[in-house]
């Protein structure tokens, strides 16, 4: 047994169909979808990053840059290497919306 009792070997977790199936039903439910495959780190395997059209995302491992841009295809969506192109505008407006309207409902709740 490894680290904390759970077998850990020291690796990274790869993508499992888990994974695919959640960016699959992402992005059937989301509008103007586009995918940004993000490198392996030293911590972090490769991952896909989507974005829909209001700046809305999710983040899934996933097998490889090859496997990221067939998925991306099969989902008929522009594929992006983070890498040249950066992260979209709408994202970081969008989690900057996010982090004002969690901050309101936090105050909200203290002087409720």
């Amino acid at each position: 047994m490894g680290r904390l009792g759970r077998g850990f070997k020291g690796g990274l977790r790869g993508a499992d169909s888990g994974d695919v199936a959640h960016l699959r039903s992402w992005a059937e439910t989301h509008e103007g979808v586009e995918a940004f495959v993000e490198p392996r780190t030293t911590v972090t395997a490769t991952t896909m990053l989507l974005v829909d059209r209001d700046g809305a995302w999710t983040r899934r491992r996933i097998s490889s840059p090859d496997g990221a841009r067939k998925l991306a295809r099969s989902l008929r969506m522009p594929v992006y290497d983070v890498q040249l192109v950066g992260y979209p505008q709408r994202m970081r407006d969008h989690d900057a919306r996010q982090r004002i309207l969690r901050e309101r409902e936090r105050r909200r709740d203290l002087n409720g």
